[in-house]
C-alpha cells in the first residue's frame, strides 16, 4: 500500500451546536461543500416541485382552479429556472465536489476557498430570483428562456431574475475552472487520464462545457439588463436591435447546457452498471470518446430550437442534431454490453440506473424525431416538447441523481438507506413519472400549446391533463418517501462498511465517511479499477 501523507486540513469543531454550525458555514472541505450543494439543491427541488404541483392542479381540468394567468406564468417561469439552474446542475456539481477528489486520490479541490465561494453564490442567486415574488408586478413571468421582446417589457421581477442568474452563472464558471484544474493537476501517482473513473471524465467534460458556454449566457443576461435599465437596444427591434439575437445567445448556451445536465448522470450510471453486474465497463474508451465528441458537437446544434423562426439553416442544424445522437447511442451499447451476462444485483442504485436508461432512451428517441424540421414545425411550442424535455432531464438526470444518492449515501454518511423504502421510491417514481409525462406526448400531438393556464373544455385535452396531474402527485409521494428514508437513515448509527457494494474506484478505498484528509493510504493504481484490483489481490493472497 502506498501511504499518503495527509495531515487533517480542518480541526474537528469544538463541542456545541453553534460551533458545529459555524464549522459548516466556514468549511473549505470539499466533502462538506458537496453535502451543502446537495442540501441546497434538494431544498430548491422541493420548492420547484410545489410549483409544479400547483400548475398541474390548475391544468387538471378546464376553467380556473387556484391560479390566475399571471400567477401561473410566474410559477412556470420559476419552476423551469429553479429546476434547470438551481437543482439539476448543482446536484451533479455537489456529487462532483464530494467524489472527484476522492476518485482521483486528491486531498481536496485545487482552490478550496473558491470552491466555498462557488457554493455560497448559489443560494444567494436563487433567493434573488425568488425575491421577485416580493416585487411590484411579481416574479419573472416570461418563461425560463425569457425570450425578447417580451422580457424587455415585464416588471422588476425580470431584473431580479437576470441578476440572480448572473450570480448563479458566476458560481458555475468558478466551479468549472476548479474542477478542470483539480482533475488535470491533482491526480494521485499512477492515476493517468485513461485510468480516471468515468464519473470524473463526465465532470471534466461538463466543466469544459460550463467554462465555454456559460459566459455566453452571462453576456446575454447583461445585455438584456442593459436594454431594460440603461437604454441599450440589443434585443429591441424598435431601436435597431434583433429579438432573435436573444434566442441565438440563449440557445448557444442552452443546448450545451442539456449535456451539462446529463453528462454527470451518464458517468455515475456507467459505474453503477459495472459494479452491480460484476463486470468491467464494456468499452471504457468508447465512453470517454463519446463524452468528448458530445462536448464538441453540442456547440453545433443550438439552432434546432429555432427551426420555426425561419431564420436558420435547417438542413445543417438537422444533420448536426442527428450526428450528436451517434455518440449518445454508443453509450447505450456500452451499457447493454456491460450488463450482458453479468451477475446482476437489483439494489436500489441499480434499479434507478436501469430506470434512467429506459426513460432516457424514450427522451433520446424523441430528440431524434424532433430533429426533423418538418416534425418540429408540427410540435413546436406544444406539450410534446414539455414531455421530451422531462423525459431527458427528469427521466434521465433525476433518475441518475437518485441512483447516485443510493449508491454513495453510505460513503457520505456511514449509513445505508433502507432498501425496502428505496424500492418503493423507485417504483412509485417510475410509475408516477410515466403517468405524468407520457400523456403530454398525446396532448402535444393534439395541439395543446405549452405555457397556457387554461383551455376550452371541448378540445379533448381534459382527461389527459387529469391523468398527468395524478401522475405528478404520485411523483410527489415517491419523493416524500425518499426524504423519509434519508431522515430515518440519518438517525441510525454509522454501521456502513468502507465498501458496501464491492466498488471499483478509489472512493471505496477509504472509510465511510472519509476522514478530513480523505485517505490514510492508497492502493496501487494500475488500472481504472484500483479498488477491485486490490480486492482481487487480497482474495488471491497476493501482496501489493
Amino acid at each position: 500500500m502506498a501511504v499518503t501523507e495527509a495531515p487533517p486540513r480542518e480541526l474537528a469543531p469544538e463541542p456545541g451546536r453553534w460551533n458545529r454550525i459555524l464549522a459548516w458555514l466556514t468549511t473549505t472541505d470539499h466533502k462538506r461543500i458537496g453535502i451543502l450543494y446537495l442540501v441546497n439543491s434538494f431544498s430548491f427541488f422541493a420548492v420547484g416541485g410545489i410549483f409544479a404541483l400547483l400548475m398541474r392542479t390548475e391544468l387538471a381540468r378546464p376553467g380556473k382552479q387556484i391560479l390566475a394567468p399571471h400567477a401561473y406564468n410566474q410559477l412556470f417561469t420559476l419552476h423551469g429556472t429553479l429546476m434547470i439552474f438551481l437543482v439539476i446542475f448543482p446536484l451533479l456539481a455537489g456529487l462532483g465536489n464530494y467524489f472527484v477528489p476522492l476518485q482521483i486520490g486528491a486531498l481536496d479541490m485545487a482552490f478550496p476557498r473558491i470552491n466555498a465561494l462557488s457554493f455560497w453564490l448559489l443560494p444567494v442567486g436563487g433567493l434573488t430570483i425568488l425575491s421577485g415574488f416580493l416585487a411590484k408586478g411579481g416574479a419573472a413571468a416570461c418563461g425560463w428562456t425569457c425570450y425578447a421582446p417580451l422580457s424587455e417589457q415585464l416588471g422588476t421581477g425580470v431584473d431580479l431574475w437576470l441578476v440572480g442568474l448572473v450570480i448563479v452563472g458566476t458560481a458555475s464558471i468558478l466551479g468549472g475552472i476548479n474542477f478542470i484544474v483539480t482533475i488535470l493537476r491533482m491526480r494521485a501517482p499512477g492515476m493517468t487520464m485513461m485510468r480516471i473513473p468515468v464519473f470524473t471524465w463526465a465532470v471534466l467534460a461538463t466543466s469544459l462545457l460550463v467554462v465555454l458556454a456559460t459566459p455566453v449566457l452571462t453576456a446575454g443576461l447583461m445585455m438584456l439588463f442593459a436594454d431594460r435599465n440603461l437604454g441599450s437596444t440589443f434585443f429591441d427591434p424598435r431601436g435597431g436591435g434583433a429579438a432573435l439575437l436573444w434566442q441565438h445567445v440563449f440557445w448557444f448556451f442552452g443546448h450545451p447546457e442539456v449535456y451539462m445536465l446529463i453528462l454527470g448522470a451518464w458517468g455515475v450510471v456507467t459505474e453503477i452498471f459495472s459494479v452491480f453486474s460484476g463486470k468491467p465497463i464494456f468499452s471504457y474508451r468508447g465512453v470517454v470518446l463519446s463524452f468528448l465528441f458530445i462536448t464538441a458537437l453540442s456547440f453545433s446544434v443550438w439552432a434546432h430550437h429555432m427551426f420555426a423562426t425561419g431564420a436558420v439553416e435547417l438542413p445543417f442544424f438537422s444533420v448536426t442534431t442527428e450526428l450528436i445522437s451517434i455518440p449518445t447511442g454508443v453509450l447505450f451499447f456500452v451499457w447493454l454490453g456491460t450488463l450482458w451476462r453479468g451477475k446482476l444485483r437489483f439494489e436500489p442504485p441499480m434499479l434507478f440506473a436501469l430506470g434512467f436508461m429506459a426513460m432516457f432512451l424514450i427522451g433520446g428517441i424523441n430528440g431524434v424525431w424532433a430533429a426533423s424540421p418538418a416534425m418540429d414545425f408540427a410540435i413546436h411550442d406544444t406539450y410534446w416538447v414539455v414531455s421530451h424535455l422531462h423525459y431527458v432531464l427528469f427521466g434521465g438526470t433525476v433518475f441518475g441523481v437518485m441512483a447516485a444518492t443510493y449508491y454513495w449515501f453510505p460513503k457520505m454518511t456511514g449509513r445505508m438507506l433502507s432498501k425496502r423504502l428505496g424500492i418503493w421510491h423507485f417504483w412509485l417514481q417510475l410509475i408516477g413519472f410515466n403517468v405524468a409525462f407520457f400523456p403530454m406526448h398525446l396532448l402535444g400531438l393534439r395541439g395543446m400549446p405549452r405555457r397556457i393556464a387554461d383551455y376550452a373544455p371541448d378540445r379533448g385535452w381534459s382527461f389527459l391533463n387529469l391523468v398527468s396531474t395524478i401522475g405528478a402527485f404520485v411523483i410527489a409521494i415517491s419523493i416524500a418517501i425518499f426524504f423519509v428514508n434519508v431522515f430515518l437513515s440519518l438517525r441510525k448509527p454509522r454501521t456502513a462498511p468502507a465498501d458496501p457494494w464491492g466498488g471499483n474506484t478509489l472512493e471505496w478505498a477509504t472509510s465511510s465517511p472519509p476522514p478530513p484528509h480523505n485517505f490514510d493510504a492508497l492502493p496501487p493504481i494500475r488500472s481504472a479499477r484500483p479498488v477491485y484490483d486490490a480486492r482481487m489481490a487480497a482474495a488471491s493472497g497476493g501482496e501489493e
